[in-house]
């Protein structure tokens, strides 16, 4: 039985027209797999699968993904991190016969996190900032974010997102500073991804993206609306928490802050 994938034409054109035919008749596809989105296994013979090519400037891997989680795809992606990805693979490994233990980008910032880091999780909220209600995401980790090749038990998620601009925020009255080539992309009034500049030269791609577009409120809606800026918070696994109320989503905030463990970044809307 052919396998039930699918494959996109921008991966087709990577891949070429022969391995995308070796793909769609069974003799190069996965059979089961771990999905390089939710991380859970799929089986390419009895659900649609997608096929995610992972670019670097020489390194490409082919990976795959249930297609209810992401489509078929190509992600471009820093190549140390890529040739990182590849070294991981063991021989006996699930995945070594094509797919590498690599994160999708609905998980994690793919040119930056090791391959075996925890799930960014998101909060959409309001902020009142200089007597102004502001539209927020909060950005948490669910576990401890390592830099690749890390061998240590260390958190580094904080140190990797000031490299890429994001600034320690010390006073929730103040509003973050503005990030350069990163935006928030809203379609159809749903939060779909937090975009950040492509590698070398290459479109921008999502550093975060949901597996479902996520419903935002009808306040926040209008309030990004209003200012076209969306104030994006992050803090290390355990310093936020996922707060019932937006009230209290500002007192822990102001907790973090007031520890160190914030930082922030004012990022314009894409989208509608």
């Amino acid at each position: 039985m052919a396998p039930m994938l699918d494959v996109s034409d921008e991966v087709r054109a990577e891949i070429g027209d022969e391995e995308t035919a070796r793909l769609l008749n069974g003799e190069s596809s996965p059979g089961t797999y771990d999905c390089t989105s939710c991380r859970t296994p799929g089986d390419s013979g009895q659900e649609r699968t997608s096929t995610v090519l992972f670019v670097g400037e020489e390194t490409a891997v082919l990976a795959f993904a249930h297609a209810s989680c992401i489509p078929s795809q190509v992600v471009p992606v820093a190549e140390a991190d890529l040739q990182g990805a590849v070294r991981s693979i063991s021989p006996d490994a699930p995945g070594a016969g094509g797919e590498a233990p690599f994160p999708s980008q609905a998980q994690v910032p793919p040119a930056d996190l090791a391959p075996r880091q925890a799930v960014l999780g998101i909060t959409c909220g309001l902020i009142i900032v200089k007597d102004q209600l502001r539209p927020a995401l909060v950005v948490e980790p669910t576990g401890p974010v390592a830099r690749v090749g890390s061998v240590g038990q260390g958190d580094d998620f904080l140190p990797l997102l000031i490299e890429q601009g994001f600034v320690p925020q010390l006073d929730l009255e103040q509003p973050p500073s503005p990030l350069t080539g990163w935006s928030v992309l809203l379609a159809m009034g749903k939060l779909h991804a937090v975009l950040q500049p492509g590698v070398g030269g290459s479109p921008g791609a999502a550093w975060w993206q949901a597996h479902q577009p996520l419903a935002v409120s009808d306040g926040w809606r209008a309030a990004v609306q209003r200012s076209n800026e969306v104030y994006v918070y992050a803090g290390p696994a355990g310093s936020i928490g996922r707060q019932p109320r937006e009230d209290l989503m500002r007192e822990a905030l102001a907790r973090a802050c007031a520890r160190g463990q914030l930082v922030a970044a004012m990022m314009p809307l894409s989208g509608t």
